[in-house]
């Protein structure tokens, strides 16, 4: 059997300075979006069996 190298669609391109800067920005972002969105969902659990 072949062995295949490449698996989907899409060809990963090298990152250059500027692509790992984005990536960087980017996981912080959705790292804030996640913690924030816990947050709320925390302090609403919170709020519906206190109230």
């Amino acid at each position: 059997m072949a062995r295949q190298e490449r698996h989907g669609a899409t060809r990963r391109q090298p990152k250059g300075p500027k692509g790992v800067a984005f990536d960087r920005w980017l996981d912080r972002v959705v790292t804030v979006a996640v913690l924030t969105a816990m947050a709320i969902g925390l302090a609403a659990v919170a709020a519906h069996w206190l109230l």
